[in-house]
């Protein structure tokens, strides 16, 4: 092998790395911003609870107070 061809080489394996790295940090934010997403779904959905009527809430089997209950959850949980 060449100095030359060596050096490319090296040059390559370090550019795939740098890809690789940006590739695993776009990953990350990627998954981070749909953790963050399913949240937001979640708070949605306990909110949505509160305003459904005392028959909607029995026809899922939900009391007013589990609904309250639920609502106040924070978002993680």
């Amino acid at each position: 092998m060449t100095a030359i061809e060596t050096i490319r080489v090296f040059s390559d394996s370090h550019e795939m790395e740098a890809d690789m790295a940006k590739t695993g940090t776009r990953m990350s934010i990627t998954s981070v911003l749909g953790w963050v997403e399913e949240q937001l779904e979640r708070r949605r959905s306990r909110r949505a609870l509160l305003e459904m009527s005392d028959d909607q809430l029995k026809d899922i089997g939900i009391s007013r107070g589990d609904a309250y209950r639920e609502a106040s959850r924070p978002m993680w949980l």
